[in-house]
């Protein structure tokens, strides 16, 4: 099946697909992005993550490119183009194309718009949550706004690079406190020592995921304990469970950290009973 992406007005074939060489995304990583996940070829959490790109835009002082009902359509488009039930959409808006300076253009050119879609299997997907993967750590040395979802990414390429060579789906950022942060792709969850749900509060330097959002209702809803608050590499190590959220894991139980087993090693019933409630919720919200 051929594949298709927009890129600024139209759609062309993927393999075809390109931006001009001096836009500033290619160049200078100026620019912002978002996931979507996609259930039944309907967007997953859609106003979470349009919230959180309108904010990334205007932290960045980039124009919004189109409303959000004209982007919607055309992320349904993308969808639809590329024959995805389940799955993921892209969208990637950068500062736009002009001469090379550190420096804003002046005056301002077009935001760049890409998307992208592509399928997921999600038997394949459950099949890794039924087994639990495991995570490892790296020190936290990303920039101060993490809390933008920016296409500037190298420290977390780095990161998810060194956790594939350790055998690991991913890595957690630990500053220098030694409290972790955050996934390079994901939120942190543990299950803490006395049953407490907790992950890192947004005040942090994190980025405020959106399905870390929905969990914190889904959570609220079944009336589990939770807590905003940070943990340790060694709290988690001995908490009950691990998990991870996103995008693209969904809600992901961890069995091991750096080489160590959280609690028996399996994923634990809190966390698999999350990733189910939260991928019924999605499904029922998803537009």
């Amino acid at each position: 099946m051929s594949r298709f992406a927009y890129v600024n007005g139209r759609f062309v074939r993927h393999g075809e697909a390109a931006v001009h060489i001096e836009d500033r995304g290619y160049q200078l990583a100026d620019g912002v992005y978002e996931v979507w996940a996609v259930f039944d070829g309907k967007l997953g959490d859609a106003a979470g993550h349009f919230a959180r790109l309108w904010r990334s835009l205007d932290e960045l002082r980039i124009a919004h490119p189109m409303s959000e009902k004209a982007l919607t359509v055309v992320l349904r488009e993308a969808i639809r183009r590329n024959r995805v039930r389940e799955g993921l959409v892209y969208l990637q808006i950068s500062r736009g194309v002009a001469p090379r300076d550190h420096a804003f253009p002046n005056p301002a050119v077009p935001p760049s718009v890409v998307i992208t879609a592509k399928s997921v299997d999600r038997a394949a997907a459950d099949a890794k949550a039924a087994k639990g993967q495991s995570v490892v750590t790296v020190p936290e040395n990303r920039w101060g706004r993490c809390d933008i979802k920016s296409i500037g990414l190298l420290p977390n390429a780095l990161a998810k690079q060194a956790a594939r060579e350790r055998g690991a789906i991913e890595a957690w950022f630990v500053d220098d406190l030694g409290l972790v942060t955050e996934g390079a792709s994901s939120n942190a969850w543990i299950v803490d020592a006395e049953g407490r749900l907790r992950t890192r509060d947004t005040q942090a330097n994190i980025l405020r995921g959106i399905t870390r959002s929905s969990l914190l209702s889904v959570i609220a809803e079944a009336g589990l304990p939770v807590a905003e608050q940070p943990f340790t590499v060694e709290e988690a190590k001995a908490a009950r469970e691990a998990f991870i959220t996103g995008a693209g894991s969904l809600v992901l139980p961890i069995v091991a950290i750096d080489g160590a087993p959280v609690g028996d090693g399996a994923p634990g019933p809190v966390a698999t009973r999350l990733r189910r409630l939260y991928i019924e919720r999605a499904k029922a919200t998803a537009i």
